[in-house]
C-alpha cells in the first residue's frame, strides 16, 4: 500500500522544551499539518557540549523521529542547527531539512539592514559563528556581535520568564559583554529556549532595538518548503501535536505549557529512549 506522503506530519527536535517556540509557530502557520515534537531533555544543555556529541544527539533525535515517519524536519535548536544542519541534510535528502539559524538572521536583516545585530546563544552556537556567517551573507555591511548566555537556558527550562531574577541576570550578561560600548539595533534570540524570556532581555536595552525571534520566520520557511515540494497536508481538520521527550515527563509539561503557551499534563508526553 502506497503511503500518502502529504499527510505525514513534520517532525520538529531540540535539547529541551525551548523548541516549542517554533512548534507553537509552525502550528499557527501550518493549521492543518501534523506535528511530532522530540525534546532530548536527558540531555539539556547542547550548548556546552562538544562538537561531536552535539552531532551525535541531533543524530539520535532525527532517527527517532524518522521511525515515526515525517516528511519535513525542523532542527529547532539553534545549537544543533550551527552544527549538524549540513550533515542532516545530507543524510536525509531529499527530505527538506530546516535549521534556525538562517530563518533569524534573515529576519534581523530584514528588520535592520546594514544594521548593527547583537546575538544571545549558547555557547556552541557563538563559539561556531553560525549567526555572524549567515548575517554576514545577507548583508556584508552588517555588524555582529555574539554574546554566550548559558545560564539563561536554565533560568527558561525553570519557567523564570520575568522579574527580577530573570532581568538581573540578562543584565549581568550584557554588563560584562568584552564590547561594553556596542549598541546594537537588533538583538537576536538565538537559541530557542530565549523567547519565553523576551521581556527580561527586552528590558535590557532600549525601546528601538528590535528583538528578532527565529521561530515564525522558520514557520514560514516550513510551509515555502512543503509549497515548493507538493506536500501541503490534504486534511481539513486541524493538525495534531505528538510531544516526545528523553526524561522527565512532569516537568517537561509543567515547563513547556509554558512556551507552547496551553495547559500540558505529564500523560501528554511520551517518553523515548535514544
Amino acid at each position: 500500500m502506497s503511503i500518502d506522503k502529504n499527510n505525514l506530519p513534520i517532525g520538529v527536535f531540540d535539547s529541551g522544551v525551548g523548541g516549542l517556540t517554533v512548534v507553537k509557530a509552525l502550528r499557527e502557520e501550518l493549521v492543518h499539518e501534523d506535528l511530532i515534537y522530540l525534546g532530548d531533555t536527558a540531555r539539556l544543555p547542547y550548548g556546552t557540549k562538544s562538537p561531536a556529541s552535539i552531532a551525535r544527539y541531533a543524530s539520535q533525535a532525527t532517527l527517532q523521529l524518522q521511525e515515526q515517519g515525517i516528511k519535513l524536519l525542523v532542527v529547532a535548536c539553534n545549537t544543533a542547527s550551527a552544527v549538524a544542519l549540513a550533515t542532516l541534510q545530507e543524510q536525509l535528502a531529499p527530505m527538506p531539512v530546516i535549521g534556525v539559524v538562517d530563518p533569524g538572521a534573515t529576519a534581523a536583516v530584514a528588520a535592520r539592514p546594514g544594521g548593527s545585530h547583537l546575538v544571545l546563544a549558547t555557547e556552541a552556537t557563538v563559539r561556531l559563528g553560525a549567526y555572524r556567517r549567515s548575517i554576514l551573507r545577507r548583508d556584508p555591511s552588517a555588524q555582529v556581535r555574539e554574546l554566550a548566555c548559558e545560564l539563561l537556558v536554565a533560568v527558561a527550562e525553570e519557567g523564570w520568564r520575568d522579574g527580577p531574577i530573570a532581568e538581573s541576570i540578562v543584565r549581568r550578561y550584557i554588563d560584562e559583554m568584552q564590547d561594553s560600548a556596542y549598541k546594537p539595533d537588533s538583538v537576536i534570540l538565538g537559541c530557542t529556549h530565549f523567547p519565553i524570556l523576551r521581556d527580561a532581555i527586552a528590558s535590557a536595552f532600549d525601546d528601538d532595538v528590535v528583538i528578532v525571534d527565529s521561530a515564525s520566520t522558520t514557520a514560514e520557511v516550513a510551509r515555502e518548503q512543503l509549497q515548493e515540494l507538493g506536500l501541503v497536508s490534504s486534511r481539513q481538520r486541524p493538525g495534531s501535536l505528538t510531544l516526545l521527550a528523553t526524561d522527565g515527563a512532569l516537568r517537561f509539561a509543567r515547563v513547556g505549557g509554558q512556551f507552547l503557551g496551553t495547559d500540558l499534563a505529564a500523560e501528554d508526553i511520551t517518553v523515548v529512549d535514544l
